[in-house]
Formats: C-alpha cells, structure tokens, sequence
C-alpha cells in the first residue's frame, strides 16, 4: 500500500509544498548562476528512472562549460565554479529535483539515478536499483555518499529497494536534513567527484 499509492501521494505533496518554501532560494541561485555561468543556469541530462525508463533530470549548473585546446571539455574540478562549489556545499543544486518529483519522474527518497551510460555495465542484482523510482537522497547517500564504494552504494540501493517503508523513509528524511547541516566546514571538491562506474567483477544474481 505504502509502497504503490502511499509514497507517491506523499513525495507530491510534500514535493510541492516544498518547493514552493524554496522558491525564494531558488530564485536567488537562479539568478545568481544564471550571471556566472553566462545565461546557463540549469543542468538537464538523461536519466534512467523506474524500469530503466530514460527521463531528464533538471539540476542547478555548478559547472562552467570551458574547453581545452582541442575542444575537449575541461576536468570537473576545473570546471566547477566557486558559486557552485557553494551550491554544491549545501546541496542547493538539488532544489530543482522537486520539479522532477512532482513530475513523476523520481521519488524524495529512492536510489540516485545516475548515468544512462552505466545500464550495461549493471550486473543482475544491481538492476534491482531501478524496480522503484529514483530518490533526491537515498540509504546510500546517508550511509557514505562519494566515500563508499560503487558495489557499496549499489549494497544499499537494492537493500532499500528489498526493505522500503514510511518508517525508513522518514529515517532517511531526517539523516539528509542532518547531513546536510553536518559537512559545513568539510567538503572538498576531490570528495564530490567521483571516477565512472566501469562494471562489477563478480555476477551477483540474489
């Protein structure tokens, strides 16, 4: 019930609601990006959500889009800019999220949807990721975020998946809230980027 109707009620009305509180924050980083990223402030970039089915997740850009000699685009910690490493401190870069939550698209609570690209790499217990939709934040994100593993992350996902609840959503809820407040002072840019996902070893099917 929680899981089919309940969640989905929920993350719509509280996702609503939310944004709605944010939107004087969200006009200032709007506006504030939209100068120093030259007229770009948004980041919108394909997705696989629920059943692997492919979306566009809208985020604030924290990175600037310079180019080395060759064209190619600069490292990530070249490219992200101070105002984004601000926005990225206080995961402000999330607040357009909510219009994906309500949009259907992802869920408050839930594994992060990341790169289309990483599907095939996706071993037969870590395609259970996606049997729900994706979350803002997640029982990874709240148990070691960049500083665990892939295959840890991927631990926790499918253990959220196997194990959802209103009871740990809401534990989750409060541990972000919690989070969030807590790594003032000690984020890094190293700690926020992180290398591809390139594949398991190991097949776990269970």
């Amino acid at each position: 019930m929680y899981k089919n109707f309940i969640k989905r009620l929920l993350d719509l009305v509280a996702a609503t609601i939310g944004f709605l509180l944010a939107s004087p924050i969200f006009t200032v980083v709007w506006i504030v990006l939209l100068v120093k990223n030259n007229g770009s402030a948004f980041f919108f970039q394909e997705r696989p959500g629920k059943n692997e089915r492919i979306f566009k997740i809208i985020k604030f850009k924290t990175m600037n889009d310079k180019t080395d000699a060759n064209g190619e685009l600069l490292p990530p910690s070249e490219r992200l800019t101070k105002a984004g490493i601000f926005v990225r401190k206080y995961s402000l870069d999330e607040i357009p999220q909510l219009l994906n939550v309500i949009k259907g698209d992802m869920s408050l609570i839930g594994p992060r949807p990341l790169l289309v690209k990483y599907l095939p790499r996706y071993n037969a217990f870590q395609k259970q990721r996606h049997n729900i939709r994706p979350g803002i934040t997640g029982w990874a994100q709240v148990n070691g975020r960049n500083a665990i593993s892939w295959e840890q992350k991927f631990e926790y996902d499918v253990w959220y998946v196997k194990h959802l609840s209103f009871m740990l959503d809401l534990k989750i809820l409060f541990l972000t809230v919690y989070k969030v407040f807590k790594k003032d002072g000690i984020y890094s840019v190293e700690n926020d980027i992180v290398p591809d996902f390139m594949g398991t070893q190991t097949n776990q099917d269970n």
